[in-house]
């Protein structure tokens, strides 16, 4: 009997050494166990030989799903029969590689962690590889339905108030018996916000006849002159951002959306968007910074009660708007004040880090919150400072911008390396503390959801596909964004929805940059959740909780003036927009401002040069890009490979929860 307690005993030896053995070199030494995101977020610098065929979806992985060593699939066999056909020069540039890692052979026992999401690769393919044109042909149409179901609910119900409540299929103006209640009276100013915020949304969809009629009621019903208190940032974006677009649009002498200029029109949404812009004025008074009220009255200027703290992103968001109508009418004024705020912002930053923080007092300098990140009460001082440049041409801009987003890359980007190569865990821009760049906790909100579609913009495309595969991933687990997800927990921390667009924004802008199918899907797959869980008797509803799909009886403006358009315009590739000589952006609200010379030009000397100091950080090693489109940046083969390979989406989609 003792013989076979040593045989025995030999057995379990052997088998626990062959662990160990394959826990070391398989699994790596980073892998998070539970494959939540661990707190710390280890970088795993690891840049494979088996990692580096961006053509091939199928050979993302390490191999199937076996123990042992060599990679007996049958995906694995025909992707190595056709690397022994290519041509010896051919397969000599595949094996040049940068990596210090030494390269890894088939019968190799080292095998990454990630094959364990391999077992399915081909499902990713199967399902985001194509989109038929008539399916195309049947999203646009939806989306368009979506447009106009919400549109004329609330040109029936809702106007000339602010919102329409689909659900009960009333108007919404401001609380004015409850004037605390910022949720609300930031947003609402009882100057018929929802048909101001769309009306180049009528244009995108090709209704000239309804623009005019909306342009119209705009000039004949619509004053300023109201005792209402809102916030600068809001009315700035959503109604003084229109107004100028729609402008601009009806007197441009193109007429890329053919001709839609008013009989009579004599330059009136241009007056009213003076009329605002001069009622937000008193925000930029009586300020030690520079930097601007949060809130303004548009009869008596700044409330007596004001606090003087504000967010990065509603004080430094002011510069496109501004910027434009000044150099539309002559005045300097307005592109001043907004300019004074970004540079008094900038010159707060962290000289540690150089990131900013996300509240301000702005007679004191002081930063109230100190967490930074790139979503909510940051996001669009970032967007901001790249799309001004983009517009003016001002070399400053483009100097803040990208000094921000080097910080951004050190200090906030967690994960692996590379978005599509190596192993560990996906990248992700979490919360730190501007000082110190420690996490600050563990959520990300919706509104960071906007930030791939800024890295498109910024050409950064390859983080721009990373980060938008997690919001998808989320917004496939929940049928909507939750406005926080705790990453650490996989779950949300605030449950409600307000019908954003920052996901559809960035899908549609990774589509023109790659033409890749899988945004279609992307796109589909937002239009039928929305559809389903968001549609009421009289329009779409805020999902006050994503997972039980209760609702909220508001659909703000931005459903009809970003979200509806973004997916109309992602299904639309003839639209003209797309088809016009000239070049466009997006404000942070959605609204079409053409990239023309006349923004470069201004009929004023600078009156607030740059000062000294005020741009520490080191100058670009090159000049700013020209101002041309990025969507040739991309290999054509990156337009019929899945854009993040099979065996990444798998992880992700792990990590959320899907699977």
């Amino acid at each position: 009997m003792q013989w076979r307690s040593i045989v025995v005993g030999l057995v379990v030896l052997r088998l626990s050494l062959s662990c160990v053995v394959w826990l070391a070199f398989g699994l790596g030494h980073n892998v998070s166990w539970g494959f939540n995101f661990p707190l710390n977020f280890n970088l795993h610098t690891l840049d494979l030989q088996l990692f580096r065929d961006d053509d091939d979806a199928a050979a993302a992985a390490s191999g199937g799903g076996g123990g042992g060593g060599g990679f007996r699939g049958d995906a694995w066999s025909r992707r190595r029969a056709q690397y022994e056909e290519e041509p010896p020069e051919l397969r000599n540039r595949r094996r040049t590689s940068t990596s210090s890692c030494p390269e890894i052979g088939d019968d190799s026992p080292q095998r990454s962690y990630l094959s364990f999401f391999d077992e399915n690769r081909d499902e990713y393919a199967r399902r985001y590889g194509s989109f038929p044109e008539p399916l195309r042909a049947e999203m646009k149409a939806m989306a368009r339905d979506m447009f106009y179901f919400g549109y004329d609910n609330y040109m029936k119900y809702a106007f000339p108030e602010d919102e329409l409540n689909p659900i009960d299929c009333q108007g919404r103006g401001p609380d004015v018996l409850n004037p605390s209640n910022i949720n609300i009276n930031d947003v609402l100013g009882n100057y018929s916000l929802t048909l101001i915020d769309t009306l180049d949304t009528l244009l995108v969809l090709g209704n000239i006849t309804e623009f005019q009629r909306a342009v119209k009621l705009v000039i004949d019903t619509v004053s300023f002159d109201k005792d209402s208190t809102v916030q600068v940032f809001e009315a700035n974006i959503r109604i003084l951002g229109s107004l100028i677009s729609s402008h601009i649009l009806l007197t441009d002498p193109k007429h890329p959306f053919g001709k839609v200029g008013l009989e009579g029109y004599d330059n009136e949404l241009l007056h009213m968007a003076h009329d605002l812009a001069v009622r937000l004025l008193p925000a930029f008074e009586n300020t030690s910074t520079g930097i601007p009220y949060p809130r303004v009255n548009l009869k008596t200027g700044v409330p007596a009660d004001s606090i003087n703290e504000t967010c990065t992103a509603g004080a430094g968001s002011l510069l496109v708007e501004f910027g434009i109508l000044s150099r539309l009418v002559g005045d300097s004024t307005f592109e001043w004040v907004a300019r004074r705020a970004v540079r008094a912002l900038w010159s707060l930053r962290s000289n540690e880090t150089g990131l900013l923080g996300n509240i301000v007092n702005i007679q004191t300098g002081q930063w109230v919150g100190k967490q930074s990140g790139v979503g909510a009460g940051m996001d669009s001082f970032y967007e901001y400072l790249l799309k001004s440049y983009i517009l003016f041409g001002e070399k400053e801009d483009y100097r803040m911008f990208q000094a921000a987003y080097e910080s951004i890359q050190s200090h906030l980007r967690r994960g692996r390396e590379s978005c599509n190569e190596g192993e560990g865990d996906p990248p992700l821009y979490v919360n730190v503390n501007m000082f110190s760049g420690q996490i600050a906790n563990t959520w990300i909100d919706s509104l960071q959801a906007f930030f791939p579609g800024l890295q498109v913009l910024s050409g950064d495309v390859e983080n721009a596909i990373c980060l938008h595969a997690f919001y998808y991933a989320i917004w496939r687990r929940f049928g909507a964004l939750p406005e926080r997800y705790n990453w650490q927990l996989q779950a949300p921390d605030v449950l409600f929805y307000p019908l954003r667009p920052e996901l559809v924004e960035s899908t549609y802008l990774l589509y023109q940059a790659t033409k890749n199918p899988f945004y279609l899907h992307v796109g589909m797959d937002i239009l039928q959740s929305l559809e389903k869980n968001a549609k009421v008797r009289c329009g779409y509803a805020t999902l006050h909780h994503v997972v039980d799909k209760s609702k909220e009886d508001r659909m703000e403006s931005f459903f009809l003036s970003e979200t509806c358009k973004y997916l109309y315009l992602l299904f639309d590739e003839d639209n003209p927009l797309h088809k016009s000589e000239n070049k466009y952006i997006f404000t942070t609200e959605g609204h079409i401002v053409p990239i023309d010379q006349r923004f470069r030009e201004k009929q004023w000397e600078d009156l607030f040069p740059c000062e000294e100091g005020a741009l520490t950080q080191k100058k670009p090693e090159k000049d700013p890009p020209s101002n041309t489109s990025n969507c040739d940046r991309i290999p054509d083969a990156r337009r019929f490979a899945l854009p993040l390979k099979s065996v990444y989406m798998r992880q992700i989609d792990h990590m959320v929860g899907l699977s």
